[in-house]
């Protein structure tokens, strides 16, 4: 009885909204907010229009931490209950159509992100799961649907963007008032904001639907990589679904600092600056796999959601699988099945600790995403592919703009084949096992992936018995995981042995061939200098920086040479290759003394909440290498502490801790706690009140 009474209060908000979604159904809503980027803070006058199916005593809108002066239903002003979380109205509604209409305003601690300062601050929302109510009063239950209009009044030196198209934009003082405008319903989560200066350049698609892609502007020479196969990927999906695309414009903006890869809002995907690249950047990181993954989310996601966590898959892992799909037609099979087999190697590595099964809203993100889009390439080779594709277009017209679970997806598979998905359901999404052999089964069929297996047994044979067999395929124009294969497989071997197939290896045109190479060797024999210097010029930032870090410890005779010889180099958004720079600068004794205070700066002003915190982590790393006594980044260690990225927060709390265990390092923490600001005071505390 205990239990049953536990788990009714823990999921009293979600009953309360699943049984409201019965009696109430939101139609409507049509919203004017406002910005402070000062103050942090949002505020609006907000109208819904909604419809009572059956008798309510209360009625809930999702609103955290929100402040109301009145409230009209009906345009009448009306009692009402804000209990911090939520509004509660109980008075002035009849059962058919209703108004309702206030405004509000708020200070989000999470979901709406100011990243940067005065004139390089960038506004993004991040309404993932059920967090639009900390910035929007709005429905944390995704089952939910409704029509958006979003008025936004802001400085007209910025762009905005929201869901849908833009309706209007008329100038209001130093203001510009942008009227966004949604044509079908959607879930609340996928509301979203988007605030900075940013160019934009439009590609239409083969239906005509257009295609906005955003940059930042010092990013402009990036766009062509950055974006690169977007048409193309939009193009695709369109045929390979067999339903257009379901809304009428598609945006992608770049944001700073940003929480995850990318956000699938409506119409308006969110991405993280990381993927903004050059041509060379473009070699090592793309934004390809994102980029079709959160626009398969269009369809599968927005256009249908799921009713609940326990079907999260029919989202992340159609968008994953198809994103893979979508590289296969631009890459090929072979690319297409080495991603399939490396997924599948992490899920069986996974399959040992990881017990929860795909339909399980505790399911792991790998499970979800990964899992999923195994589970669907089980289904699309069983059923076969144009079966597979009616099954998923009868689905998608069957549901649209609504809510679905897994028995609505399988039974359209059922109507195309006589396939046992019951079978299906027990083996890949109720069991918490990855299917081995189903997956290498399928795997088997491509005949890459068969010559990739032969490699691999390789292994395990004398090196004398397989000399000739890895000759011919180091000098052949085989795929470049099984030439990656033959490297890693000799990185043991004394170089005498190997020397020669090194030198094979190097004369590819592939990079990544090479770039394995650079991983493999920490120490560069003398009559190997000359080709291991060549890596400095690949199109690859990675290889240069590895290459880099170990010519310049190989060879310090050359150093002053190699410095100079890169010392233009900057890198990913992370500044990989400059940060790096500056640490061997700051390293070799003899190099530009004039300039070491000079370096030191540059580095040390890296680590600054000037700039995104995949560079800060950079530079904060290389500074404490240099000097784990210097105190000049320490302050900036603890800033990250108040970091919304989490990964940049733990980065920073746990090198804290590593030097809290030094007595001079925690009276220096002691020192500075009056002269931090409120927040990273709470924050130090807290790590020096820990015990040890």
């Amino acid at each position: 009885m205990m239990k049953q009474l536990l788990f009714f209060i823990l999921f009293f908000p979600y009953f309360l909204f699943s049984q409201q979604t019965k009696s109430v159904d939101f139609k409507t809503v049509d919203a004017v907010i406002s910005v402070n980027p000062i103050e942090k803070k949002v505020s609006g006058t907000v109208n819904y229009t909604f419809e009572v199916l059956s008798k309510i005593d209360t009625i809930r809108i999702d609103a955290k931490n929100m402040n109301f002066e009145e409230i009209k239903i009906n345009n009448k002003i009306c009692n009402f209950k804000n209990s911090t979380k939520e509004v509660l109205l109980f008075e002035g509604f009849k059962k058919g159509k209703n108004t309702v209409s206030f405004e509000y305003s708020a200070t989000p601690k999470q979901t709406m992100y100011f990243v940067g300062e005065g004139e390089n601050m960038q506004i993004w929302t991040q309404g993932q799961g059920k967090y639009t109510s900390h910035w929007f009063p709005s429905f944390d239950d995704m089952n939910e649907k409704v029509i958006f209009s979003m008025t936004i009044n802001y400085d007209k030196k910025y762009e905005v963007v929201s869901n849908g198209i833009l309706d209007s934009k008329a100038e209001s003082g130093n203001n510009f008032i942008w009227n966004y405008k949604m044509k079908k319903p959607m879930s609340s989560y996928l509301l979203m904001l988007a605030i900075g200066k940013f160019e934009k350049q439009t590609l239409t698609s083969e239906s005509g639907t257009p295609l906005e892609n955003y940059i930042s502007p010092e990013d402009v020479s990036k766009f062509e990589p950055t974006y690169r196969y977007t048409k193309q990927i939009f193009d695709f999906f369109e045929k390979e679904i067999g339903v257009n695309y379901p809304w009428e414009i598609y945006r992608q903006i770049p944001a700073k600092d940003f929480l995850y890869g990318g956000m699938e809002n409506t119409t308006s995907t969110i991405f993280s600056q990381y993927y903004v690249v050059d041509k060379i950047g473009f070699n090592d990181l793309t934004y390809i796999n994102v980029n079709a993954h959160e626009l398969a989310h269009q369809w599968f996601g927005d256009m249908i959601t799921a009713t609940s966590g326990k079907h999260h898959w029919l989202q992340e892992g159609f968008a994953t699988y198809y994103a893979l799909l979508a590289e296969k037609e631009l890459f090929g099979e072979d690319h297409f099945n080495w991603e399939m087999y490396e997924i599948a190697e992490r899920l069986q590595q996974a399959s040992k600790t990881d017990t929860i099964p795909i339909l399980n809203e505790k399911a792991s993100s790998l499970t979800f995403y990964q899992k999923g889009a195994w589970a669907l390439h089980v289904l699309r080779e069983n059923v076969g592919a144009k079966n597979f594709q009616k099954a998923v277009k009868s689905y998608l017209k069957k549901y649209g703009f609504k809510n679905v679970n897994t028995d609505n997806f399988l039974s359209e598979i059922n109507r195309v084949s006589k396939y046992d998905t019951k079978k299906f359901q027990q083996l890949w999404l109720e069991s918490p096992v990855f299917q081995v052999k189903e997956a290498m089964a399928i795997l088997n069929k491509n005949k890459f992936i068969q010559k990739y297996f032969e490699v691999s047994e390789l292994k395990d044979m004398p090196f004398a018995q397989k000399i000739n067999e890895i000759e011919a395929l180091l000098k052949s124009d085989v795929f470049y995981p099984i030439k990656e294969e033959i490297i890693y497989q000799l990185q043991d071997l004394p170089y005498e042995e190997k020397a020669d197939f090194l030198k094979i290896a190097m004369q590819t045109k592939d990079f990544k061939t090479r770039q394995a190479i650079a991983k493999t060797m920490r120490e560069v024999p003398a009559d190997f200098k000359s080709q291991y210097e060549t890596l400095l010029d690949d199109d690859s930032y990675i290889t240069k920086e590895i290459a880099l870090n170990v010519y310049f410890s190989e060879f310090p005779e050359q150093q002053k040479w190699l410095l100079d010889k890169t010392k233009t180099w900057v890198g990913f958004n992370d500044k990989n290759l400059r940060v790096l720079w500056l640490t061997l600068a700051l390293r070799a004794k003899d190099y530009e003394q004039e300039n070491k205070v000079q370096f030191y700066e540059e580095l040390l002003h890296y680590a600054s909440p000037n700039y995104e915190s995949t560079l800060r982590q950079n530079a904060l790393t290389k500074l404490l290498y240099l000097d784990k006594n210097d105190i000049n980044p320490m302050k900036f260690l603890v800033n990250g502490l108040v970091s919304h990225r989490w990964q940049f927060s733990k980065y920073s709390r746990d090198n804290i801790r590593a030097l809290l265990k030094s007595d001079k390092h925690r009276k220096y923490f002691e020192s500075i706690i009056s002269e931090l600001p409120e927040n990273e005071q709470f924050q130090l505390n807290r790590l020096l009140n820990e015990k040890i």
